[in-house]
């Protein structure tokens, strides 16, 4: 992808996560890869309550994550 492309689907939130959350975005994927017998929504509520994370931002890690170990 050249500098000029914008980020698309989930990637495109990772800069905001690691600004307001104060973690790389592969912290977060290391923590979901220990929850990895929760289902897709599962995940995303845990983000959220156990570590106040907002919707948007936990379901884009979630789905990037779950995307990601398919390929």
């Amino acid at each position: 992808m050249s500098a000029t492309e914008k980020v698309k689907g989930p990637a495109s939130y990772f800069p905001s996560i690691e600004t307001k959350y104060g973690q790389p975005v592969e912290h977060w994927f290391k923590l979901l890869r220990q929850q990895k017998d929760l289902k897709h929504m599962e995940m995303v509520n845990w983000l959220k309550s156990e570590h106040g994370m907002g919707h948007g931002h936990a379901n884009a890690l979630v789905a990037y994550l779950r995307d990601q170990e398919k390929r």
